[in-house]
């Protein structure tokens, strides 16, 4: 069984009590502490932030490994091709 990790970096705010009291009846409903309820939206703030961003810095290595791979022939997915001929939900 893997060993829990410590969480030894705090991280420190200040909100207005109006904001903690919303903060806390949202924690409750969704059985977390106030911290585990604020880290865990917060964590999912940041990934959305950096998972929208549209521009990307590589060296020309990296970015000739990834013309090539939209260029390459694209292999037939037979799943995809049966995936594609039904009809939507929404159509039936």
């Amino acid at each position: 069984m893997a060993q829990p990790q410590l969480k030894v970096s705090p991280i420190n705010l200040r909100a207005l009590p109006s904001q903690k009291n919303l903060i806390d009846r949202a924690a409750s409903l969704s059985h977390k502490s106030r911290s585990e309820f604020m880290l865990e939206a917060a964590c999912k703030e940041a990934e959305n932030v950096l998972l929208d961003q549209r521009l990307f810095f590589v060296n020309a290595e990296t970015y000739q490994a990834f013309v090539s791979l939209l260029e390459s022939p694209v292999n037939e997915n037979l799943g995809l091709k049966s995936l594609l001929k039904c009809k939507n939900p929404w159509e039936k």
